[in-house]
């Protein structure tokens, strides 16, 4: 067989692994779906209200014919980009795939399928709800690092140095309950290790495998569970710039959960 012929095998073999494993192990997530991951990232990391994590990566590629610099990001290799969002137990709820690499600003987050879902209400996040232990209510949403934009339903930590306690308390639990993701792209990449270097095909094809090997790591995940024997190859971050400032509305739903922390830490914290 030629390579034209093997390439085409294997796009077909793909794309059928994703639309057969895809409603089994990854469904378009309900609003009793997203009260069980708040119900995990609750039990396993002490952050209630969480809906999943967020986070994007590099998947290297060969050069596209054709593409001038579209695909050639910041850290100066060819790529595009995985956005995915993990439950507490290192599981992909969604994910987001074939944004430029040389994109590097939110608007790349808030041009993905899965914001437009959210926003459109093709997603329903669970309805506000009291806070563990108190007559607070706050909304349910998705945890990011820094770089994310601050939204009424993403957290992301706070900026700066020397920051008050009540601050620095917020951004050490977001952190450890953010490593889920990084988690989950590290046992990715150490697995299917065509994540870590140039896949060489066509850019819908490279769309189509990086579907279909997140979509077996959650099938993994859930026939066999999960060990974090991660190796030293991950999948290279993205660097977020988001553009925009923050509502009123995002602040004030980040000050709920930094008091809240603030008056219920951690033994470590």
């Amino acid at each position: 067989m030629g390579k034209t012929t093997v390439a085409e095998i294997v796009y077909e073999t793909v794309v059928a692994i994703w639309e057969e494993l895809q409603p089994i192990h990854m469904p378009v997530p309900s609003e009793e779906n997203l009260r069980s991951v708040a119900a995990g990232f609750l039990s396993n990391w002490n952050f209630p209200n969480c809906v999943g994590a967020i986070d994007g990566k590099h998947v290297p590629i060969r050069c596209p014919s054709n593409s001038g610099s579209m695909f050639f990001n910041y850290k100066k290799f060819f790529s595009v980009i995985l956005q995915g969002v993990s439950d507490a137990n290192y599981r992909f709820i969604n994910i987001d795939v074939g944004g430029y690499g040389k994109q590097s600003d939110g608007g790349t987050f808030q041009a993905s399928e899965f914001y437009r879902a959210l926003t459109d209400g093709k997603i329903n996040l669970p309805k506000h709800s009291f806070l563990p232990q108190t007559n607070v209510v706050a909304p349910y949403v998705l945890i990011g690092d820094e770089a994310y934009p601050l939204l009424p339903f993403v957290l992301k930590l706070y900026s700066g140095m020397h920051l008050p306690l009540d601050k620095e308390c917020f951004n050490k639990r977001l952190l450890r309950a953010r490593k889920t993701v990084e988690c989950a792209f590290g046992l990715l990449t150490s697995k299917w290790r065509v994540l870590a270097k140039g896949i060489e095909t066509r850019v819908d094809m490279v769309d189509s495998i990086v579907k279909c090997v997140c979509i077996l790591h959650n099938t993994v995940i859930d026939k066999d569970g999960f060990q974090l024997n991660l190796t030293e190859v991950t999948v290279r971050s993205v660097f977020w710039q988001n553009s925009g400032r923050p509502t009123n509305e995002a602040k004030s739903i980040r000050d709920i959960f930094t008091t809240y922390f603030a008056h219920n830490p951690l033994t470590y914290e």
